[in-house]
């Protein structure tokens, strides 16, 4: 699975966008070498995590970067205490916290300019609201939010796959992914994104599913 700040994003729930049964046999007919993976692995198990607001998920996320889960966990409940009574901040809570306060929550001086920046980019419209946001394509969000200070193409690509649920995302240049890959693939080396995200081509618009096969190929591997 994608490695630092995966908990941010990584959680129960329920809720895809596709039919997994759908998206299993059209990848398996369209690469059968992946079909095999696809049965010794078995079902499909992904679930999404419920999105409350784009603002509040990609805030989770900018604070849990390169952090262990329980680290990460407990700057994110500082930060959160800042905007006390309120259970979560809101974007113009952010704005208003002074950069000192931020950095005493744990946050550091680059965390601390990116949710400045995520609050600006909510409340200038940039980010957009959760209602928005579902009917946007993943180009689209990919484009807006990776306008945002420390939010980078994987993120997002998090955000789509385990909060949305979106059925056509490969995280090509995810660690995890290419480890999968050369593993269900037999490859000596580790393949380059560019080999990752060709090969994929062959799985449109179901590259969510072979991801997470993907993914599933290294836990066993490591099991």
């Amino acid at each position: 699975m994608p490695g630092e700040g995966r908990s941010a994003l990584f959680k129960g729930g329920e809720g895809l966008g596709f039919d997994p049964v759908e998206a299993a046999r059209a990848v398996a007919a369209a690469d059968p070498q992946l079909a095999r993976v696809i049965e010794r692995l078995g079902p499909f198990g992904l679930r999404t995590n419920a999105l409350h607001s784009p603002f509040s998920a990609l805030l989770e996320a900018i604070v849990y970067q390169q952090l262990t889960g329980q680290a990460a966990a407990t700057i994110l409940g500082r930060v959160r205490a800042l905007a006390r009574p309120r259970r979560v901040p809101r974007p113009e809570d952010i704005r208003r916290l002074r950069a000192d306060r931020l950095r005493a929550a744990g946050l550091s001086r680059a965390k601390v300019l990116a949710v400045k920046d995520l609050a600006a980019k909510t409340l200038d419209g940039t980010v957009p609201t959760l209602a928005r946001l579902r009917r946007m394509d993943d180009e689209e969000i990919l484009e807006r939010l990776t306008s945002i200070r420390g939010v980078g193409r994987w993120t997002v690509e998090m955000l789509l796959i385990f909060r949305l649920g979106r059925p056509d995302v490969l995280p090509a240049t995810d660690y995890g992914i290419r480890k999968g890959f050369r593993k269900a693939f037999g490859l000596a080396d580790l393949p380059t994104p560019a080999q990752v995200a060709e090969r994929g081509e062959a799985w449109r618009p179901y590259r969510t599913l072979p991801s997470w096969y993907l993914w599933r190929a290294v836990d066993g591997d490591e099991a």
